[in-house]
């Protein structure tokens, strides 16, 4: 990501449910309150922000990075990412920086996103097929396990390593293959519907690539990505 890039979290909460995804830290919403049992949403963002340029900079072979240089990659203030990693320990040297894989293992450990964590990807078309060849989730240890669709042409199919299958199927393969994670990759008119199967085959997490605003219980955190929010954010930021 270059530095003058503006990125910021393209998701909108449903409900939450951080009391299974995170351990231990402040409740406060700046992050300066006393330690707690979670996340709050601000700090969960940034460290999730922190881990993304992190996890590149370990792939391009760079051992450490200053606060500094996070700061110019992620846009929060370096004293802002002292005081959020501080709070977890000391993981930095003043004039050295911070050991990227160390912190990486530390964020993950923290943000409950260490081991593998699997996928269930709902949708074989164009942006179905982009999201299981990347690595975008692979990089922080979740894993494609199953691919559904309801077109007859693309079901048997294979995507990747997965044969897709038909959604008739979700609520066996969400048990068998333990997935905790729900990828909507479809249209906006057949989201709810799928959303649905999902939160009766027991999945806790959505991520959400329609444009639907989905109705799901208070037990379910969904998070919908949207390109044109990212671009509507930083032509924002190009105009003011």
């Amino acid at each position: 990501m270059p530095s003058g890039s503006v990125w910021e979290p393209s998701f909108r909460v449903t409900s939450v449910a951080y009391g299974e995804l995170t351990t231990t830290i402040d409740d406060a919403e700046d992050g300066d309150g006393p330690m707690g049992e979670r996340l709050s949403l601000g700090v969960a963002a940034r460290l999730s922000r922190y881990l993304q340029v992190l996890t590149q900079a370990k792939k391009m072979g760079k051992e450490t990075i200053s606060s500094q240089e996070l700061s110019d990659y992620t846009h929060v203030n370096s004293t802002q990412i002292r005081r959020d990693l501080s709070g977890f320990g000391k993981f930095g040297k003043r004039g050295v920086g911070y050991n990227v894989e160390s912190l990486v293992s530390q964020i993950r450990k923290i943000l409950r996103t260490a081991g593998q964590h699997n996928i269930a990807l709902l949708g074989a078309g164009h942006l179905g097929k982009a999201i299981a060849s990347s690595d975008i989730f692979a990089d922080h240890g979740f894993r494609v396990v199953a691919i559904f669709d309801v077109d007859p042409a693309k079901v048997g199919t294979t995507v990747g390593s997965q044969v897709v299958r038909h959604t008739s199927e979700l609520a066996r393969v969400v048990e068998e293959e333990d997935i905790v994670v729900g990828v909507l990759a479809v249209p906006t008119a057949a989201a709810q519907g799928l959303a649905d199967q999902l939160v009766a085959a027991g999945v806790k997490i959505i991520f959400n690539y329609s444009e639907s605003l989905l109705d799901v219980p208070p037990e379910v955190t969904v998070h919908t990505s949207s390109p044109a929010v990212d671009l509507l954010y930083a032509l924002y930021f190009y105009l003011t």
